[in-house]
């Protein structure tokens, strides 16, 4: 099989995790990177990949996954797809390339699997700052933040108020290579038409009546690193035109200043607005807009990663001062998983750091939550509990929701993602729980 090349040749050259695998998945050769991160203290070759990385008894593609090996097999080209992949220290996010590897006659006899780290993000609790996640649609915004991090291209962040812009953005500085310089904020929204220039270009000793000395702008101060442009749809028309200049240019004047200075730094914009509707209504300057929108990344409300609020929940509760010895009720959470949070994110962490001060048991109960709160979720008529109670055994919630979802998957004709969509869950959360209900 491998008369035309060393296995071994190839994977140490590799610095990270990396295998060779089977036309059927097997593991058949690892580098010492794959061993020491997936068996430290076991046997890996021989098992399949599938199993090692996702504890899966079927292909990834079978379990509601993406799989990098059939999608390398179809198109007989190289792939690459963000999992969560078990290590030793829990599930970790990893982007998997998957390459084909042929034999001289030009025959597919196997795949070249290599683990790139994703340093963006974090699948679980940890002491370390920045994003958290694991939901699907987490998981898809992360793998274009991976994607565009190391890179120079200037990237759009399109999100609702609260969903984090700016935790992604440092993500994305964090990730490339002006990771060392600074990262400069940019609060476009807060900028009038006179402040504009002299905060983002700063300006020269006797500019202005009040310069009393020179002030170095923004622009000058993310030289080197990052320039975040927060809410940069709040920008006024008249001023877009000096934007669009200093990235298009690559140089700016400090008020007073005859002379022109060399910019240099990677641009990340962000907004709630729709830039495009406001283009069509002569808001926003077209060119600017094709200037800023090179790659847009889509930021998920927080209603559509219902699989990310405990661990959000668990996360912001040891960041916030006084929450690490703090709980939340499983009925509180059972609410939140039904609260459509408009604030997304930021609404969260204000909700527990309300709890926080009034959970003097050390356990935020459903009283601890704002009182206008429960209007904004809907519920659907109750039952009186006598004939809840006619109708229905008792058993325990556990038992009760198993049940439920293999008379579900029994009686759904459609696909598995679409029954996971009506539930309100991802196709791997269904997937583990039925999994766990064939188990049982």
């Amino acid at each position: 099989m491998y008369d035309h090349f060393d296995p071994a040749v190839i994977l140490e050259a590799i610095p990270e995790p990396a295998a060779i695998l089977s036309l059927d998945y097997l593991i058949l050769a690892t580098n010492q990177a794959y061993q020491d991160c997936y068996a430290p203290q076991g046997r890996i070759v021989g098992k399949t990949c599938y199993r090692v990385s996702h504890g899966y008894t079927v292909p990834c593609d079978q379990a509601g996954e993406a799989c990098p090996l059939r999608a390398c097999r179809d198109t007989g080209l190289r792939q690459r797809v963000l999992h969560l992949h078990n290590t030793p220290e829990g599930e970790e996010h990893v982007d998997v390339e998957m390459s084909p590897l042929k034999d001289a006659a030009g025959q597919l006899i196997g795949y070249l699997e290599v683990m790139h780290q994703v340093k963006e993000a974090r699948a679980q609790v940890s002491d370390q700052d920045g994003m958290v996640g694991r939901s699907q649609a987490f998981t898809e915004m992360l793998s274009l933040v991976h994607r565009a991090a190391p890179s120079e291209i200037t990237v759009l962040l399109l999100g609702e108020s609260g969903t984090g812009k700016e935790l992604v953005a440092k993500a994305l500085h964090d990730g490339s290579p002006r990771s060392r310089a600074p990262f400069v904020t940019v609060e476009c929204s807060g900028l009038s038409e006179g402040l504009f220039e002299s905060e983002l270009f700063g300006h020269e000793k006797g500019a202005f009546t009040g310069a009393i000395g020179r002030k170095k702008g923004l622009v000058e101060a993310a030289r080197g690193g990052t320039l975040f442009l927060d809410e940069i749809g709040e920008i006024p028309l008249s001023l877009q035109v000096k934007l669009l200049r200093l990235i298009e240019t690559g140089t700016f004047r400090p008020v007073g200043s005859v002379e022109p200075q060399h910019a240099d730094f990677r641009l990340v914009c962000a907004t709630h607005r729709d830039l495009r509707e406001m283009v069509l209504a002569g808001e926003f300057r077209q060119d600017l807009y094709y200037r800023i929108s090179a790659f847009p990344v889509p930021l998920p409300p927080l209603r559509q990663r219902a699989d990310d609020l405990p661990l959000l929940v668990s996360v912001l509760l040891k960041r916030l001062p006084g929450g690490a010895e703090v709980q939340l009720d499983e009925a509180v959470m059972q609410w939140l998983r039904r609260y459509p949070f408009p604030g997304n994110i930021r609404e969260l962490r204000n909700l527990l750091e309300r709890g926080i001060l009034l959970a003097d048991a050390g356990v935020i109960k459903l009283e601890h939550l704002p009182p206008d709160l429960f209007a904004t979720v809907e519920t659907a008529p109750a039952l009186p509990a006598e004939q809840v109670m006619h109708q229905l055994p008792v058993m325990p919630l556990e038992a009760l929701e198993a049940a439920y979802l293999h008379s579900l998957a029994v009686r759904f004709k459609g696909e598995r993602r679409e029954l996971a969509q009506q539930l309100g869950v991802s196709e791997r959360t269904l997937y583990r729980k039925l999994k766990d209900i064939d188990a049982n």
